[in-house]
């Protein structure tokens, strides 16, 4: 590309890249028009349907203008750089500029960092288009906000006070302005938007429009910065076809086209994309989903609330590829409670992809990622990263490989991705005031998103999972809930707060809204959503604010359950264990502490003896460990078909003592199960695992399906849980549960699912008062204290929420005023973002556990991969000993990280294991090592931990007496 006429000298000197190491530099007009040329690649052969238009619906022009305004904005958004601030950094190219004529005040030296080039930027170009085009100022913040948040974060109020109030660090006099004025309206002529400036001028540019611009203008810029593929010198900065192999070499993919569905059935669509036994068809909730997912308005919001085991995930991936056809997606993006159920649902994914055509045969790789902190570790992910495509999900039936594209796979990049499954955290930071969180809404934009487990979040993350639905609302991106237990009172929030972001907020005073039990305020045209107890259901946006609640048939199977409470006894426990299992059987037992579960574990091994073995599974295993737990679980407990597939049987008999980690997203099969009282939809997710499938081979004692409830103390009116379950989940929830269990509870009237479960979860949690008389004061007293925790949690939340969508023409400044830094780095701030969004902060913190041996530093001897290896200390460990590493990632309890733990935590363990040689790799900075004697024990914060393979964590407070 020839370099561009009609640019004075003076306007060529400005420089806008430099490479200190080699001595290049690249002016500014150049990096401006490659930002501008990408920009333009990126619309025609990137962006998915669904945002172009997004962006182009409040343009005059449409699509036109919409390629128009992108490239402009990306060609101007470095117009900031032309200033003393800037360009005082680099002394030789300054010296050559104030040659020329260029002016610095004597006090930019000290006062530059109060201008950065983005919110200078932004007042350049408002000043430009009031002075050159008549803008109202007001109205050009809108257009400006993208330059000046460029970097990750608009400007504020104070960031440009603060350079208004310093008018030599912008350059108000001699080449400066001319300069500027120069380089904008050169620009303008080059994106070909002279002459579209006036009508713009009359666009109240809408806020989600600006945050995409703002995507999108970030991501031509990193491109287009990269000097790998768009290198600094002369000669090659005007190559004609600088563009063009800068493109070839970065090879970004183009977005998914799916395929026209509509001619095809149900059935004949599902045989074609997921594996039915031979004779099978969907179940009525999967036809009723794509029957919905075809005719739902859109941009709209599909709630699915059916039992476990319906096949609701296969529904949701059918419904994605209706959605995103129709509302023109590209990709979508599935977010999961954890981490161990977003790899379970990756493999999943990419089998579905291995089956997806693209109506366009020619488009090259299909790219997938998986997002969350330790995603290098899962195997199939790992090997698409490195390109090696497992046989089994090679190609789809139109030929089209799927792979991990390198430059999308890099920090924020992820969400760019056409096809993504990540945690709920991903989501949830797309509420989060965080750098470059405009990143994250680009991403989630072009996509249809399905949430998965909703039910499983408490009313903190809640805030933040209602103000990003309301973004995707505002966005126009298709949304699927899934949830087998949802309470109706969250089912209308959900759908309220995406019609927020779909519809607008209505005006104060517009509708009468009133006060709830569950801390809510409802408003009155999602009553009919709180109201309806029918089960399975579908709510569907509707037309305005008039969501469609359908019912729909369950499959047909049910289960009829035998519930009874039990002393909190584990010696009685055992009693009646041995006489359940005198002719074998598998028993899955849920407490709701790990500590609980360890207790349990070791009482049972010692009064049942080695004929029945014991084993235990929850959340305080090293990664490693917890991975090989759970295909341990699934290859031991799980379906018939998948045991005869690895030429498996279920064992004879067997006890598994388990946290919540096997409450769901676990296919797993017991013959009995025992529970501590929990809130009544995590007890029926527990109930999911208990005859989950049919077997011929189950114990005559425990043919039918009977539940133990336990973990209170029964005999107290009303029922006192035990201490542990109190700290994890609310006392009233647990009274609740208790109360509506209560007439199930006497061994001999049968629950039966999925019959039941809508009655018992809007019962507990609704407002009218349930169980006996004598317990309502308990249960009021209750209550009160739940509702200033959950106003608390609201509040807490509100501090670095991002702010509600306004009205069109409000910018986006000081959108983040509140920025608490990124949220995808390799050192770190992701465990710090991750505990803004959950109200938990004691549960972000993770070590990385070795063993010390003879002063040397060793990954644990037992790990599959990198086991027994010494780590160097006095630099940097290889890539595979750092993967090694990264296996051995521990959760640590709240027991230590609560009240303050965690910088005693973070002081002890860098004082004990500072290893400076680590501190810039990109895997092992920022991490945390514990080191294990070879006993498997460690002293941190005056309490003794034991770690092994087969039980995981133990924490202990260490008796200081000796000491």
């Amino acid at each position: 590309m020839p370099d561009p006429p009609g640019l004075s000298e003076s306007a060529r000197l400005v420089w806008g890249k430099t490479n200190r190491d080699r001595g290049f530099w690249l002016p500014l007009h150049r990096h401006l028009a490659d930002s501008a040329d990408v920009a333009g690649l990126l619309w025609d052969m990137w962006l998915p349907e669904s945002v172009r238009r997004r962006i182009a619906a409040p343009l005059p022009g449409g699509a036109d203008d919409g390629r128009r305004l992108v490239r402009w904005l990306a060609g101007i958004h470095d117009i900031g750089k032309a200033t003393p601030a800037f360009a005082w950094q680099v002394k030789h190219l300054r010296q050559a500029m104030q040659d020329h004529g260029f002016v610095f005040d004597r006090q930019v030296e000290d006062k530059r960092l109060c201008a950065p080039h983005g919110p200078a930027g932004h007042l350049a170009l408002i000043d430009w288009l009031a002075a050159r085009h008549g803008w109202v100022r007001n109205q050009a913040e809108a257009y400006a906000v993208v330059v000046g948040g460029h970097h990750g974060v608009p400007p504020t109020d104070g960031d440009l006070k603060a350079i208004r109030d310093r008018p030599y660090l912008l350059g108000i006099d001699g080449l400066w302005p001319e300069v500027r004025d120069e380089l904008l309206d050169w620009m303008s002529g080059y994106a070909d938007v002279t002459g579209r400036l006036p009508v713009w001028r009359e666009v109240a540019l809408p806020q989600p429009v600006q945050v995409l611009l703002t995507g999108i203008v970030i991501v031509a810029d990193w491109i287009a910065s990269n000097d790998e593929i768009f290198p600094y010198g002369f000669q090659r900065e005007n190559a004609p076809d600088r563009l063009a192999e800068a493109w070839d070499e970065l090879d970004l993919p183009m977005p998914w086209q799916p395929v026209d569905v509509a001619g095809l059935d149900v059935s004949a669509l599902f045989s074609r994309r997921f594996e039915l036994p031979a004779g099978t068809h969907p179940y009525p909730v999967q036809a009723a989903v794509v029957e919905q997912a075809r005719a739902m308005p859109l941009p709209g919001l599909l709630i699915v609330e059916a039992p476990m085991g319906e096949g609701k995930t296969e529904a949701a991936l059918a419904a994605v590829e209706i959605l995103a056809r129709r509302s023109g997606a590209g990709g979508c993006f599935l977010a999961l409670p954890t981490r161990a159920t977003g790899d379970a649902m990756f493999s999943r994914v990419l089998t579905w992809l291995s089956r997806l055509p693209d109506a366009d045969l020619g488009r090259g790789a299909r790219d997938a990622a998986l997002a969350h902190g330790k995603a290098m570790l899962n195997d199939e992910y790992s090997r698409l990263y490195r390109g090696v495509l497992p046989s089994a999900i090679a190609l789809d039936e139109g030929g089209t490989q799927t792979a991990v594209h390198g430059w999308l796979a890099g920090r924020k990049r992820k969400l760019l991705s056409s096809f993504v499954v990540g945690t709920i955290d991903q989501l949830l930071f797309a509420a989060l005031q965080a750098r470059h969180v405009a990143l994250r809404h680009l991403g989630l934009a072009g996509k249809v998103v399905v949430i998965d487990e909703a039910h499983a979040y408490d009313v903190y993350m809640s805030r933040y999972l209602d103000r990003a639905l309301e973004w995707l609302g505002a966005h126009g991106v298709p949304v699927v809930i899934l949830s087998a237990t949802l309470p109706a009172a969250r089912r209308a929030d959900m759908m309220r707060a995406y019609d927020d972001g779909r519809l607008g907020h209505r005006q104060a005073g517009g509708t009468r809204r009133r006060y709830r039990a569950s801390g809510t305020v409802a408003a009155d045209d999602y009553q009919p959503l709180r109201d309806d107890r029918r089960y399975p259901l579908l709510s569907v946006s509707g037309v305005g604010r008039q969501p469609v609640a359908v019912g729909c048939a369950a499959s047909g199977r049910s289960l009829d359950v035998r519930l009874e409470h039990a002393d909190d006894d584990l010696a009685a426990l055992a009693d009646r264990l041995r006489a359940d299992l005198a002719d074998g059987g598998c028993v899955l037992i849920v407490r709701n502490t790990v500590a609980r579960v360890l207790d349990t574990a070791a009482a049972l091994r010692e009064h049942l003896g080695p004929q029945i073995p014991v084993s235990v599974a929850h959340s305080r295993f090293m990664a490693a460990d917890r991975a090989a737990k759970d295909k341990w679980l699934r290859d031991t407990f799980g379906p018939p078909s998948h045991l005869a597939k690895l030429g498996r049987i279920r064992p004879s008999c067997h006890v598994v003592v388990a946290s919540q980690v096997a409450e769901q997203s676990l296919d797993i099969d017991f013959d009995l199960l025992v529970t501590d009282l929990a809130p009544v939809d995590l007890i029926l997710q527990r109930l999911g695992r208990l005859h989950r499938h049919h077997r011929t081979d189950r114990p005559a004692r425990l043919a039918h399906p009977r539940c133990l409830v336990t973990g209170a103390d029964w005999a107290a009116e009303p029922p006192a849980p035990v201490t542990g379950s109190v700290r994890v989940y609310d006392r009233f929830a647990l009274l609740r549960a208790a109360a509506v269990l209560l007439p199930y509870l006497d061994g001999e009237s049968g629950l039966a699912l999925p019959q039941d479960i809508a009655s018992l979860v809007q019962d507990a949690y609704g407002s009218e008062p349930v169980g006996p008389s004598s317990w309502h004061d308990a249960l009021a007293k209750a209550e009160t204290q739940a509702l200033k925790r959950t106003f608390a949690a609201g509040e807490r939340a509100e501090t670095f929420r991002i702010r509600p969508v306004k009205q069109p023409g409000v910018s986006l400044l000081s959108w983040l005023d509140a920025n608490v830094g990124n949220t995808d780095t390799a050192n770190g701030d992701e465990r710090r973002s991750r505990a803004h969004v959950r109200d938990d902060a004691a549960e972000a913190l993770e070590v990385l556990l070795l063993i010390r041996r003879g002063g040397e530093l060793r990954t644990p001897s037992w790990l599959a991969e990198g086991g027994d290896v010494v780590v160097p200390t006095d630099f940097a460990p290889s890539k595979a000993v750092a993967r090694a590493m990264l296996r051995c990632a521990l959760p640590l309890p709240r027991a230590l990280t609560a009240n303050g733990g965690t910088e005693r935590i973070i002081d002890e363990l860098e004082a004990r294991n500072a290893f400076p040689a680590w501190e810039k790799d990109p895997l092992l900075g920022g991490e945390l090592i514990l080191d294990l004697d070879e006993r498997g024990q460690a002293r941190l914060v005056d309490h003794v931990l034991t770690y092994d393979r087969h039980s995981g964590l133990r924490v202990e407070k260490a008796d200081l007496r000796g000491d």
